[in-house]
């Protein structure tokens, strides 16, 4: 696969599919979903109606009407998973096990038990696996990452970070509905999370409190991670309050301030201790901000190289991000339906 075109499958329908189809159709005014690089070759849905509409908005030429049919095509190289958290250990495992390669929405999974099964299943099949932790690719986040490593600012002392968003959500809205996943964390929790554990790595304690809805789900939700070094970082997210969506990040001899949007920025601002702020820039050539396209290279680049994971997303990244995101439904008492008293319990303590 070196040279050769990426064939896509896309398995569901909804904005965040949408978003990736349209950022996988090449710049030419065509309106083709065909390009030197991708093919989007196929959508499926659970509705043949839905799938035949998408697939006439983006130029595709298979429209299937389940699942199955799109996890069995020969002619495509990676499906690209968008349906519900909910939805995502059965959607990927069923392409897993028919031998395609998967790129999976985040959250991951449910939970810790559906992830380490689709890691299973790709190790199984030798598959390529990877969740579409964009925020990880995005080439501005790699940026501020590598400062940090390369110690800009010291020793990480402190990470703070918020996702919420006013609402307010109906009963009936899917942020709201346990057997979908509902709830603030693993829909908007799961990016601040992601991006503590992206400079600290997992935590070694974890506390948390949350204010639930009387389905059961997660209105808000702030946790404080904590790691051996000293390292602490709060997080928080909620479906009843629009927060700035900001991130900073505190180290012995600096700082590195990130506005809102901070899971793909434009910008950031590095503060070292005795000199005059910096700011970095995303560069305008690697398109808008809301862009899907980096994760696609991403996965593109793995293929062609034969990888089956990426650096930049590892498995033991999001499987530990999982362990984080179970613990803390644990201590606030948010239990989906079909999962086992104590199944969301995670190693650490706190």
């Amino acid at each position: 696969m070196a040279e050769q075109t990426v064939r896509w499958g896309i398995l569901a329908t909804g904005g965040i599919a949408a978003a990736f189809a349209a950022d996988l159709v090449t710049a030419s005014n065509s309106g083709s979903a065909a390009g030197p690089d991708a093919e989007i070759v196929a959508v499926a849905s659970r509705s043949q109606e839905s799938a035949q509409a998408f697939a006439d908005r983006f130029g595709i030429t298979r429209a299937y009407g389940d699942w199955e049919s799109l996890a069995t095509d020969p002619d495509i190289d990676v499906v690209y998973v968008a349906t519900p958290h909910s939805a995502h250990r059965a959607a990927a495992g069923l392409c897993l096990a028919a031998g395609r390669n998967v790129l999976c929405e985040k959250a991951f999974t449910l939970n810790l038990r559906e992830a380490e099964e689709l890691v299973a299943l790709a190790k199984e099949h030798d598959r390529f696996l990877m969740e579409a932790m964009w925020m990880y690719c995005n080439p501005l986040v790699r940026r501020l990452k590598a400062l940090v490593a390369d110690g800009a600012i010291g020793e990480v002392r402190t990470v703070q970070a918020d996702f919420g968003l006013a609402g307010p959500f109906p009963s009936t809205h899917r942020l709201r509905n346990p057997a979908l996943g509902g709830g603030a964390l693993l829909d908007l929790g799961v990016y601040p999370v992601s991006f503590a554990q992206l400079l600290l790595g997992e935590p070694d304690d974890i506390a948390a409190r949350a204010v639930l809805s009387e389905e059961g789900v997660d209105l808000q939700t702030g946790a404080l991670l904590s790691w051996e070094s000293g390292a602490l970082a709060s997080v928080h997210c909620s479906i009843v309050g629009g927060t700035g969506v900001t991130a900073s990040v505190t180290g012995s001899r600096g700082r590195i301030d990130i506005p809102a949007g901070f899971f793909h920025p434009d910008r950031f601002v590095l503060h070292r201790d005795g000199r005059d702020p910096e700011e970095f820039t995303a560069d305008p050539a690697d398109g808008p901000r809301t862009s899907l396209r980096h994760e696609a290279e991403e996965v593109m680049r793995a293929l062609r190289a034969g990888e089956k994971e990426s650096p930049l997303v590892p498995l033991a990244g999001s499987l530990a991000v999982m362990r984080t995101l179970d613990a803390i439904r644990e201590r606030v008492g948010v239990r989906y339906p079909g999962e086992a008293r104590g199944e969301a319990v995670a190693t650490v303590t706190g």
